[in-house]
């Protein structure tokens, strides 16, 4: 018999403004390729990327999503089953950076997470290589600490620090994942909900 493991499925969601780099950073870490002819992304894409951690094989679903309005209404299907969302934005941009609170809380609202207050955010700064920098790190820094988020930045152009983002994002999704163990496995749980006086003699 085989002693290898069935891969853990893990769910990760690429979320922000329109032409932040979602789609660059992606491929580049799944594909090791950056391409200059930038192409908005029609609703979704979607990459696999197997890893180990822990010791465990990983595939990591990666959904890169369209920033713009009129695709949000995609946002409640595709949101559903995420284990990690990794908000993205410019740090040549002020506007993306200001956007992501919202993007945080659409999320919130349509992915409906189990535990809306300990779901893992890991917040994305792209295109470090850019010289007109409007957000600093320190300020980035100060709302993923009043989030709760990790912070990563790099530049997909110049393929600067993109591991790591993805690594902490897959970390957080397999804690996420085994913190729902039992209901991702159909298990369930049979509690006792008779008054504490009466719990002695609950037979359920």
């Amino acid at each position: 018999m085989s002693d290898r493991k069935d891969p853990v499925t893990l769910k990760i969601i690429l979320i922000g403004d329109s032409g932040v780099g979602k789609s660059s950073f992606m491929y580049r870490y799944v594909n090791h390729r950056f391409t200059n002819m930038y192409r908005a992304t029609i609703g979704t894409d979607f990459l696999s990327k197997m890893i180990t951690l822990d010791g465990e094989p990983i595939s990591l679903q990666i959904w890169d999503t369209a920033g713009t309005e009129r695709f949000q209404s995609l946002g409640m299907p595709l949101y559903r089953g995420t284990h990690c969302c990794m908000l993205v934005f410019d740090v040549a941009s002020s506007a993306s950076f200001c956007s992501l609170d919202g993007w945080r809380q659409e999320f919130l609202v349509q992915g409906e997470p189990e535990d809306p207050a300990g779901f893992p955010f890991v917040v994305l700064g792209n295109k470090t290589d850019l010289s007109n920098r409007e957000v600093s790190r320190r300020k980035a820094l100060q709302w993923c600490k009043e989030i709760g988020a990790d912070y990563f930045e790099g530049s997909a152009k110049e393929d600067l620090d993109i591991e790591k983002p993805f690594l902490r994002a897959a970390e957080l999704g397999l804690q996420q994942y085994k913190k729902h163990t039992l209901e991702n496995t159909g298990h369930f749980q049979i509690t006792c909900e008779r008054p504490r006086e009466a719990r002695d003699t609950c037979q359920c």
